[in-house]
């Protein structure tokens, strides 16, 4: 009896003891601490950069600590989306811009505003405004009205060349200000590819470009969309557009400067390019410190110019957020304003050479150091200011009728069906799934 009453006490006493520890810790552990859940996706760089300044968050403001969940950048939508439906979404975690109107009206992301636009340690004057209105919504419109998330970078994205190629073949470098036409952009691939091994196939290719992230280049420089202003419309049975897409899949086809889709098998486009086997080819920011460590020499240069005679690309971004169940929605705005708007974040990010700076004088000063690779980092800058446009996908409710498109697209790019005839058979298919997603945002906004 006497050890069975001693064994109550002491669960008791255990018992009394959690429930003080939780009253005063929260659900963050018995340190006092305040516990904030940062998800986030990226490269190896990019992972060891952002740590670093959470870290750096934490030691200046004692008292928040910061649980870090990476995600694998092809599982990343997936299981955001996952954590929505669980109602276990993190506290502060990237998002797609294009996501805000349906993430505000599901009431799944905190309004920002009074934490940033009141505070005196952010300057919106000194960030992209760019960036800043991709995140914002007035319930109506995106890019107007109330913050919902802070630009986590812009992501200009870019034409590479391999300098040390160049020299190799005695092909001149290109003019970093004037774009080349897609006549020279051909004929100089075609200096470029080789067959350097006398087996009768090139091994050395002119450039090999991913359909999904390339053709928005060739599209918008001939003066082409996938949608109208009002972007309510599919515009893909435009001439002009069918003509860009039938460029693009004649530089593997008739022009033979791309690899096939046997010799891309063998060896990727992008393991080519890291090779030094490959003239061309795009770079993002979130590239520059792998291309650090390429075997040659590489710059920037604008995209080719269609029937326009001006570069075009798309300029990428995303957001960082709060969810809007937060238990700690001071903290957790301070942790966005400090990975987004503060120059001592940034400076860590900058340096580890995984984006652009988001602030717009360290950015003049970081594109004027021509020390570092890219040498030509200005390019960077004049796509944020001059030629960048933000993805097809990103100004409708949802991305389903521009994902549609390149879905079954392979066909054209192998030769079998001609643009004209792949963008009539498409566009119908498109509107019909652009239709339900304006039907759907309406129907969100009741």
């Amino acid at each position: 009896m006497v050890k069975r009453k001693s064994l109550v006490t002491i669960m008791l006493l255990m018992l009394v003891s959690a429930i003080v520890f939780a009253g005063c810790g929260g659900s963050s552990g018995s340190s006092g601490d305040k516990e904030l859940t940062f998800m986030f996706r990226g490269g190896t760089d990019e992972q060891k950069a952002y740590q670093a300044v959470v870290k750096k968050f934490e030691e200046e403001h004692p008292g928040v600590k910061v649980k870090i969940i990476v995600t694998a950048a092809d599982q990343y939508a997936t299981k955001l989306r996952a954590a929505i439906t669980g109602k276990s979404l993190p506290d502060v975690f990237y998002f797609n811009p294009g996501d805000v109107k349906a993430y505000v009206n599901s009431n799944v992301l905190m309004n920002l505003t009074p934490y940033v636009e009141n505070n005196a340690d952010v300057d919106l004057d000194n960030i992209w405004k760019y960036g800043v209105d991709l995140y914002r919504y007035d319930g109506k419109m995106a890019g107007q009205g109330d913050l919902y998330g802070m630009p986590k970078d812009l992501g200009p994205f870019a034409l590479g060349y391999n300098k040390t190629l160049f020299e190799k073949e005695g092909i001149p470098f290109p003019d970093k200000d004037k774009p080349y036409t897609w006549d020279e952009f051909i004929k100089v691939n075609q200096q470029a590819t080789k067959d350097t091994n006398g087996d009768g196939k090139p091994d050395v290719f002119g450039t090999g470009f991913n359909v999904q992230w390339a053709l928005q280049a060739f599209v918008w420089s001939n003066g082409a969309d996938w949608l109208d202003e009002t972007k309510t419309k599919v515009t893909i049975d435009d001439p002009k557009f069918a003509e860009a897409l039938q460029f693009f899949a004649d530089m593997q086809n008739k022009y033979k400067i791309t690899p096939s889709i046997e010799e891309a098998q063998t060896l990727d486009t992008y393991q080519r390019w890291m090779k030094g086997e490959m003239a061309f080819f795009p770079v993002g920011p979130w590239d520059m410190s792998t291309f650090e460590k390429l075997p040659f020499e590489y710059d920037l240069l604008p995209f080719p110019a269609g029937s326009t005679g001006k570069s075009a690309t798309w300029i990428g971004s995303l957001g960082i957020g709060v969810s809007a169940k937060t238990k700690y929605p001071e903290e957790a705005a301070a942790l966005v304003n400090y990975l987004t708007a503060s120059k001592e974040g940034m400076q860590q990010l900058v340096d580890a050479k995984v984006q652009i700076p988001n602030l717009l004088d360290m950015a003049d000063e970081w594109a004027k150091d021509t020390s570092t690779k890219p040498a030509n980092k200005q390019e960077f800058i004049d796509i944020v200011e001059d030629y960048g446009r933000s993805l097809p996908g990103n100004y409708t409710y949802n991305a389903e009728w521009y994902d549609l498109f390149f879905t079954d697209i392979q066909p054209v790019l192998d030769g079998k069906i001609t643009a004209a005839e792949y963008v009539k058979q498409q566009q119908p298919k498109m509107q019909k799934l652009l239709d339900k997603a304006v039907e759907q945002e309406k129907k969100s906004q009741k």
